[in-house]
């Protein structure tokens, strides 16, 4: 029988410290209900304490989000496990994970306490969490620069106090794959109590290894893995969730091992963290990548036809690539919209399905062909409901050889219509130049990105824009055949996003 390995998704707390990933409470409900579709076991949906906001999401995903396991990360102090156990408290199914460090270069230098005290602070912690939930996880922090003898102690004695979890993380990812499966191995022979915890592995990946450590750290008998769609995270980030569960499911009779996830959600996982973070992922990036299944070569292209198997050892259908054409038209109606949507993972209230289904209509007016792809670009707006300051009304762009670009632009603003008109280098610059004013807005344009989200001429255009103002980044998304109008569809949507920031949602620390 195949060892089932449980999958921690740290996607919604360490994903979020990638430099601009930051969600605000929608998006990280939204991300969460998709993380239960995928099957995750465990959703870590925050760090409770570190703002009011990821205490709301905690609590709001323990409440909405059915099957996980809902946990909050929650430093080795008191008021840390006070906090996650209220947020927590409401959830049917709940951990707290605390922390703290062990390695003598963090003891001495970050902490300045002894090995003594840190082991002290480290059970105390554990009782407490365990006094509220029955499920606790330890995390030793830098584990692998830990002495091995001092690292079982520790591991022992919080199992000893309740642990039911013990990760043993990489934290700055300096871990080699034989090195890390060694120590895996050496703290399942070496510690007393360890039958009574189930062994985690939480991997960075700031040498490209998080995955390859991973699955060592399987091999010698972890059975949990902390990792994050598209591997997002602290600095390189972190374990890629879709590459360690597709190397067990491919490789199943190696590893003996498999996990529960529905690896046809994988690309709609990836997608939407995409969607909601701004962070593309790259084309060759596995499992996920633009390029993951495509085959230029001839000889590659001739096995194909002949044997797929020949050059694919895995599907795309298996990790959520659907091979259907069109899948709805101008004649389609709500009900058929409705369906198709559930069908692709999304579930709408009334008044979003509305909405949407409206704009889905203007779509197919204008394309031969709407893709699945097409629908999710459609819905995500939607689906982030953060209240609108600005609506881009009406738009008008004008662009040429020997012609100043002009945009004209109709804003509802607080309510009130304005319409104003401005020039640019060219009509996005226009347009953007024109909401600016009409704006007052002091932000800074860091990045835009324009993608042909399906093929042809009438694609829809998928258009992202991150903006800075005041030391916080923001990333707006708009979608459309015509990408001007998606351009505008992704400033507006970022400036929106900056006044919900500005109007009180506190920095997460």
């Amino acid at each position: 029988m195949d060892t089932r390995i449980k999958i921690f998704d740290t996607t919604l707390r360490d994903g979020e410290q990638s430099p601009g990933a930051s969600m605000n409470v929608e998006e990280k409900i939204t991300l969460a209900k998709q993380l239960a579709r995928l099957g995750v076991d465990i959703i870590e949906a925050g760090f409770a304490i570190s703002s009011p906001g990821d205490f709301e999401a905690i609590k709001r995903i323990g409440a909405e989000v059915e099957g996980p396991v809902i946990c909050s990360l929650a430093r080795a102090r008191k008021e840390d496990i006070d906090r996650a156990w209220e947020a927590l408290k409401d959830a049917p199914r709940r951990r707290i994970h605390t922390f703290h460090s062990t390695s003598d270069i963090h003891l001495k230098h970050q902490y300045r306490i002894s090995r003594e005290e840190a082991l002290k602070r480290s059970v105390e912690a554990v009782k407490l969490a365990r006094s509220y939930v029955d499920d606790v996880e330890f995390s030793p922090m830098d584990a692998t620069r830990t002495e091995i003898p001092y690292l079982c102690e520790v591991v022992e004695a919080v199992i000893e106090a309740g642990a039911t979890t013990v990760n043993i993380p990489d934290t700055v990812g300096y871990a080699m794959p034989d090195e890390f499966g060694d120590l895996i191995r050496v703290v399942r022979e070496k510690v007393k109590n360890i039958d009574k915890a189930i062994i985690s592995v939480h991997c960075h990946n700031d040498l490209g290894l998080a995955v390859a450590n991973a699955l060592a750290a399987i091999r010698n008998g972890a059975g949990q893995v902390e990792c994050t769609i598209n591997g997002i995270g602290e600095r390189a980030g972190n374990c890629s969730m879709e590459e360690l569960v597709m190397a067990l499911r491919t490789r199943k009779a190696y590893f003996n091992a498999d996990t529960a996830v529905r690896t046809e959600e994988i690309t709609r996982s990836s997608r939407l963290v995409t969607k909601i973070t701004g962070i593309p992922v790259q084309p060759n990036k596995a499992i996920v990548g633009a390029n993951a299944f495509a085959h230029e070569s001839g000889i590659h292209q001739d096995g194909l036809l002949k044997e797929r198997s020949t050059y694919e050892i895995m599907t795309p259908e298996s990790v959520g690539l659907m091979k259907t054409n069109l899948v709805m038209g101008k004649h389609s109606g709500r009900h058929a919209f409705r369906d198709r949507l559930k069908q692709i993972g999304y579930e709408l209230s009334d008044e979003d399905l509305n909405k949407a289904f409206d704009r889905f209509k203007r779509l197919a007016d204008q394309k031969k062909e709407v893709f699945d792809e097409d629908l999710e670009a459609i819905v995500s707006d939607e689906m982030q409901q953060i209240q609108e300051v600005y609506v881009l009304n009406h738009l008008r762009a004008e662009s040429g050889t020997g012609v100043t670009p002009t945009a004209t632009v109709e804003l509802v603003v607080d309510g009130k219509q304005v319409k104003q008109t401005g020039q640019g280098d060219g009509p996005v610059d226009a347009v953007y130049r024109t909401i600016a004013a009409m704006t007052k807005t002091q932000s800074k344009l860091d990045a835009y990105l324009v993608k042909g989200i399906t093929g042809g001429t009438d694609a829809l255009g998928e258009v992202t824009v991150k903006v800075e103002e005041g030391g916080k980044k923001v990333t707006g998304h708009g979608a459309d055949t015509d990408i001007i109008v998606a351009s505008a569809k992704a400033y507006v949507n970022a400036l929106n996003k900056l006044e919900y920031w500005k109007k009180g949602r506190p920095k997460n620390s």
